[in-house]
């Protein structure tokens, strides 16, 4: 019997595998589909997340930025980090750094899909599979978390996630956040020629629509060759019943997501799978719940906060104009996020 299956192979499922190795755990990782894989994403790694990376023993190579700007019409502000840079990296990338540390450290990928999840006093089985326990990192839709009925309802407007790149020089070693009426455009330098640009609006719209609600952005990238298909994530929200079952603990977007909105995802998806694993292997997974709260608090409080703000017209219009005003607050802001 294994010590921890892993549900997912995604970036979150192998970092917990990769973690659950360095404490000298005994780990499968069952995923479906071929590494790596390509999805929407905002591909900016925040200073938090750069740091527990490389932690694991993974330096992906990407484009390092130092910090955040929000742009709307006339106004922009700028917050810098102060715990060194981020880092813009293609997600491919990091989904093949992460596995290629995975196999050096003799983690055992499976192909498929964990189903049929029966837990006992002393082990959990799926598909004729044993473990002491089971890691869901099933991402946003989690077949893990349906199938044990943690899928708590969602009474928020829905969002949608689309991404694309494009073949163009960085113009600012910030990642850029312009805000419309109705949707928000990020985006992050991945490569010395190459941004991606993450789209995050409301359902049925595509994408080049969207990006023409931003005339500024769309001026930059008129002479860019598109150089990714576009892909896309939603709805967004999504909220777990509870992040920790009897022998089962969810990490990253399986555990619950609240939206791109703060760029989080990936470093609250890599808190949350070190916390998983650093309980089970302290022999304390009663903690994990706790550890969970308090590794997403943050961001679950700013992202919330910030989309409230969003939907009401008057302050969205004023949200940006307003953190100019008070740069002072709004790095303060970005290094609470960092």
């Amino acid at each position: 019997m294994i010590d921890v299956l892993v549900a997912g192979g995604g970036p979150v499922g192998l970092a917990a595998a990769v973690r659950a190795r360095q404490l000298g755990l005994t780990v499968t990782v069952v995923e479906p589909r071929r590494t790596p894989v390509d999805k929407a994403c905002g591909e900016g790694l925040m200073p938090s997340a750069v740091t527990a990376v490389r932690a694991l023993g993974v330096e992906p190579v990407g484009v390092p930025f130092r910090g955040i700007r929000y742009v709307r019409d006339d106004h922009a502000v700028e917050g810098f980090f102060r715990a060194g840079c981020g880092l813009g990296v293609r997600r491919t990338t990091l989904h093949a750094a992460l596995a290629a540390r995975a196999r050096e450290l003799g983690v055992q990928r499976v192909t498929g899909r964990v189903t049929g999840i029966q837990q006992h006093r002393g082990h959990v089985e799926a598909d004729g599979r044993s473990a002491r326990w089971l890691i869901a990192a099933d991402g946003l839709h989690s077949p893990v978390r349906r199938h044990l009925g943690l899928d708590r309802p969602v009474r928020t407007s829905p969002r949608y996630g689309l991404r694309r790149h494009f073949t163009a020089e960085p113009w600012t070693d910030l990642v850029e956040v312009h805000w419309c009426e109705d949707a928000e455009a990020y985006v992050t330098p991945v490569a010395p020629h190459e941004v991606g640009v993450a789209l995050l609006s409301g359902p049925g719209r595509r994408y080049e629509e969207i990006l023409g609600r931003f005339p500024a952005l769309l001026a930059r990238l008129t002479a860019a060759a598109p150089s990714s298909d576009v892909r896309g994530a939603g709805p967004l929200h999504q909220v777990a019943r509870t992040p920790a079952y009897g022998r089962v603990l969810l990490v990253g977007d399986a555990a619950g997501y609240v939206d791109a909105l703060t760029g989080e995802g990936l470093a609250t998806g890599l808190a949350t799978a070190a916390a998983a694993v650093d309980a089970l292997a302290a022999g304390r997974p009663e903690q994990y719940a706790a550890a969970w709260r308090a590794a997403t608090r943050r961001y679950r409080w700013m992202t919330t906060a910030l989309l409230r703000a969003g939907e009401q017209p008057a302050l969205r219009r004023a949200l940006v104009p307003a953190a100019a005003r008070a740069p002072w607050l709004f790095t303060r802001a970005v290094n609470a996020l960092a």
